[in-house]
């Protein structure tokens, strides 16, 4: 074994030691929760750079399979030749979604929108899963309708009289097993 030589130290006080030499506390790590949050929220704003023509078909597809019997039975007329806004401001999402007769529900990235419902990605899943009262998103500003109230609230009490019990088990299997982890990430 060989002995290395000890090198003496100086001999003064700590205090005399600059105040940047002392550590004043190290930072904290981020909990796996908040590591989660944040690499999910990321994960998510990634779905703006989906081509439009995928993001169509998909959202028309879930629209078309939640609302099917309002479909049927007429409900969306109000929206013929006018134009809805649906933003997902977390998340930097937009459609623009309308109605016509002979094609049903049409979505198209950008439009002039007659109405508008705005809010983050949490209160639109609070909202579909009935969580919360939707009265309450709307009131506290959570959720918000700009432009012609009138198509804005029409969408809202059409959103609020889908029967849940009447969704495709796709769609009910999403909100009942996506929207609690969705929650607690946003």
């Amino acid at each position: 074994m060989i002995k290395l030589p000890t090198l003496p130290l100086p001999n003064f006080p700590i205090s005399q030691l600059p105040f940047s030499a002392l550590p004043i506390s190290a930072p904290k790590p981020a909990l796996p929760a908040e590591l989660l949050k944040k690499v999910s929220v990321k994960a998510m704003q990634q779905a703006g750079k989906i081509p439009f023509p995928v993001q169509r078909k998909v959202m028309l597809n879930l629209m078309e399979q939640a609302f099917a019997e309002p479909l049927e039975d007429g409900d969306f007329e109000f929206l013929e030749g006018k134009w809805l806004k649906v933003e997902i401001s977390d998340l930097q999402l937009r459609w623009f979604f309308s109605y016509s007769e002979e094609d049903g529900l049409i979505a198209s990235p950008d439009e002039i929108e007659d109405a508008g419902i705005r809010g983050n990605l949490k209160e639109f899943v609070l909202l579909a899963t009935r969580s919360e009262d939707p009265d309450s998103l709307f009131f506290q500003r959570r959720l918000m309708i700009e432009g012609d109230t009138e198509v804005g609230l029409e969408v809202k009490n059409l959103m609020d009289s889908v029967d849940q019990d009447s969704l495709p088990p796709m769609i009910k299997l999403i909100l009942n097993k996506g929207a609690p982890l969705l929650s607690k990430l946003l």
